[in-house]
């Protein structure tokens, strides 16, 4: 296993980045990442209007993983996600769904102890670890590590999470992964902007499939297989995600589009991954079950 530290990290997905790590295609990483704040709050009187906003968001990396070519995709196996021992929420006037509410920035620190957040003397929070930003150069402009789009970046997805693998469409040789803005909870939605936010370790494999073509990224775990896709809306963003699933499942099995939207209809979950960023996001998940059926191959 190789290990890449902290010291390296982006703050928008760019193909013109010098890579911090070079890998062959299969490699296990283990990455320390920042948490979104990029570790400057770490007291109750750290006030967010005093940090560097240039600094946010960070994602370590970028990782050059060998045969990653542009039309191709890069899977990402989700081995292990090793919190350090207190997180960080905001919220804020302006931000999330609630910032019409406020006209100033709170904060919330919060032990974690075992398998448990210690919000408060009364209330303790089954921890949900998940990576918030992580992703693929894009194929354009650089785009900042606090927009998700068809390259990845802060999709803010509970859904990944160990056990999880993503396959993203490459851009640009090597593919330039990089991952960060981990949370030991977060709620689908992250309504406040913000979920438990940690510093940690991302151990993931890497491994370049330079056949597959894709738009945006899938998700898959033990049950289901999803597209995870962004726009300017929730609908929007609902409305792309269902309709790749379709030309996805159409494409590799011959069946016909209209079997499939009932039969989708039927087993398939629009779930919202968050609906606070510039861009916002949804997965559209199916059972393997079903694809099994269907005689469906990645």
């Amino acid at each position: 296993m190789v290990e890449l530290s902290d010291e390296k990290v982006l703050y928008a997905f760019d193909k013109t980045l010098e890579p911090a790590l070079v890998v062959p295609s299969g490699t296990t990483v283990r990455v320390r990442t920042k948490d979104c704040f990029g570790n400057q709050v770490q007291r109750p009187e750290d006030e967010l209007d005093e940090i560097d906003w240039d600094h946010i968001n960070p994602a370590t990396g970028p990782i050059f993983v060998e045969g990653a070519v542009p039309g191709g995709a890069l899977k990402v196996t989700i081995e292990a996600i090793e919190f350090d021992g207190q997180t960080a929420s905001c919220t804020g006037e302006g931000e999330g769904v609630c910032g019409d509410r406020f006209d100033a920035w709170s904060t919330h620190l919060c032990k974690i102890d075992g398998d448990e957040l210690v919000w408060d003397e009364e209330l303790r929070i089954p921890l949900r670890p998940m990576i918030g930003v992580i992703g693929v150069a894009p194929a354009g402009e650089p785009v900042n590590c606090g927009t998700p789009g068809s390259h990845g970046g802060n999709m803010d997805n509970t859904a990944i999470t160990a056990g999880a693998t993503l396959y993203f469409p490459v851009y640009t040789d090597g593919a330039l992964f990089g991952c960060g803005d981990m949370h030991a909870a977060m709620g689908d939605g992250e309504i406040s902007v913000s979920g438990a936010e940690a510093a940690g370790w991302a151990t993931v494999t890497l491994e370049a499939l330079p056949k597959l073509a894709l738009t945006d990224p899938l998700i898959e775990n033990a049950t289901h297989l999803g597209v995870i896709a962004s726009a300017e809306s929730l609908d929007a963003a609902a409305d792309r995600a269902v309709h790749e699933m379709v030309d996805l499942i159409r494409d590799r099995t011959g069946k016909p589009a209209d079997e499939m939207v009932m039969l989708l209809s039927l087993v398939a979950d629009v779930q919202v991954c968050q609906m606070v960023d510039p861009e916002k996001t949804v997965r559209f998940m199916v059972p393997k079950y079903v694809l099994d059926a269907l005689g469906f191959k990645l």
